[in-house]
C-alpha cells in the first residue's frame, strides 16, 4: 500500500533503485532527526529532556544530504519533528533534491491537525506514521499527553475524508499491549490507513518495564500468528514484512545471532548534521564524511528499522505495495 502520490509504474522504478543502492551498499532509508525536542513525556525515551535552546544547533535544511544519498526512502523524524515550524520548508527542500524517494514523518500526533498535515502532504510527505500503541487511556498515560488517542482518531478521520491516504500507525509491541495489536489492525482498517509494527527495547534509555524476554514469549508468539493470519487476508494493512513478523518470537527466544545490518541499508542524521548507524548508538562523523558502516555484532533490539534491514525482499512484499486501496473491513476476524 503506497500513497496515492506514486502510481504503480513508480513499482518496478522503486526496484530498479533498490538494486542500483544495493549494488552500491548506499543506504536504502535515510532518517533526518530534523529534532531531538519533543513535548511527549515517554518513559521509555528520553528526548523530552533535551533543552529547548538545542534548536540553535538544528540545521535549516538537509536538502543537500537528501541529494547527496538519494535513497529510496527518507524520513523525518526526532524528537517530534512537528516542534519545528520550518518543517514544510525542510520537506519541499528535500523533496526537490532527491527524485524518486517516498517521504514519511514520524510523530506522536499530539500536534497534528488537518490544517498542518495537510501543508505537509502538499510539501511532499508521502506517508505520516503516528504512534499509537493502546486504543485505550494507556496511550494517553504513556505519552503524558491527556486526550491524545482520540486526538490522533479524529486527526486520522479528517485527513482521510481530506484525501491524504499515505497514513500508519506505528504501534510498538509490548509485553502489556499484546491483546491490542489486532484490534489497532482492525481499527485502522476500518479508517483506511495501514499499521507498522515495531518490537520494544530498553535499548534508549534502561527501562525494561515493556520487555517481553523476560516474559510472555509464548502470548506474543501467538499475537504474531493473528497478525501474520490477518495479513495473508488482508495485504496492504500492515505493512511490515512477512519476514519481520515472523522472525519477532526467534528473535525473543535468543535464536537470531546474525550480524546487525543497521547502519549500512539505514542511517540516521542527527540535527546537527552526525551520522549514526541506528537512533540509539553514538554519533560518528559529519553526513559529509560519510564511508559506510560495516554489519555490527548487536541484538540489542529487534526494530523494525533492524529487522526490515535485513528482510529478503521477498514476492509478499511486492503484494503488500501492490495493494492499493484494499482494506479489510474493521469486522475482520482472524484463525
Amino acid at each position: 500500500m503506497i500513497s496515492s502520490h506514486f502510481k504503480p509504474y513508480h513499482i518496478p522504478l522503486f526496484l530498479a533503485k533498490y538494486a542500483w543502492l544495493t549494488a552500491r551498499r548506499r543506504p536504502l532509508l535515510v532518517h533526518f532527526e530534523v529534532t531531538m525536542r519533543c513535548n511527549a513525556k515517554c518513559g521509555f525515551c528520553d528526548y523530552w529532556k533535551t533543552p529547548s535552546s538545542e534548536r540553535d544547533n538544528e540545521l535549516k535544511s538537509f536538502a543537500d544530504a537528501a541529494k547527496a544519498f538519494s535513497p529510496m526512502m527518507i524520513t523525518f523524524t526526532g524528537g517530534e519533528p512537528l516542534l519545528r515550524k520550518d518543517l514544510e520548508d525542510l520537506v519541499r527542500g528535500v523533496r526537490e533534491a532527491s527524485r524518486l524517494t517516498y517521504v514519511t514523518l514520524i510523530t506522536h500526533g499530539g500536534m497534528l491537525t488537518l490544517p498542518r498535515a495537510q501543508s505537509l502532504w502538499d510539501a511532499g510527505i508521502d506517508q505520516f506514521n503516528i504512534s499509537l500503541d493502546y486504543l485505550d487511556g494507556r496511550h494517553d498515560t504513556a505519552r503524558g499527553i491527556p486526550g491524545l488517542t482520540n486526538k490522533i482518531m479524529t486527526t486520522v478521520a479528517a485527513m482521510r475524508a481530506a484525501g491524504i491516504d499515505g497514513i500508519r500507525f506505528n504501534t510498538v509491541i509490548k509485553n502489556d499491549n499484546l491483546e491490542q495489536l489486532v484490534p489497532i489492525v482492525e481499527r485502522a482498517a476500518e479508517l483506511g490507513i495501514g499499521v507498522n509494527f515495531s518490537l520494544y527495547t530498553d535499548f534508549k534509555n534502561g527501562n525494561k518495564a515493556y520487555v517481553i524476554q523476560d516474559g510472555p514469549v509464548d502470548a506474543t508468539e501467538k499475537a504474531v500468528k493473528s497478525l501474520m493470519a490477518f495479513k495473508r487476508k488482508h495485504r496492504g494493512v500492515i505493512t511490515n514484512s512477512d519476514y519481520y513478523l515472523s522472525t519477532i518470537p526467534q528473535y525473543l527466544r535468543g535464536e537470531l545471532k546474525g550480524l546487525c545490518d543497521s547502519g549500512t541499508k539505514t542511517i540516521h542524521i542527527s540535527p546537527g548534521g552526525m551520522v549514526k548507524r541506528c537512533p540509539d548508538f553514538p554519533l560518528d562523523t559529519h553526513w559529509k564524511d560519510y564511508k559506510g558502516y560495516a554489519p555490527v555484532d548487536c541484538n540489542a533490539c529487534y526494530y523494525a528499522c533492524r529487522g526490515e534491514a535485513q528482510a529478503p525482499l521477498q514476492a509478499s512484499r511486492v503484494f503488500d505495495v501492490l495493494a492499493l486501496g484494499r482494506r479489510a473491513p474493521a469486522t475482520a476476524t482472524v484463525d
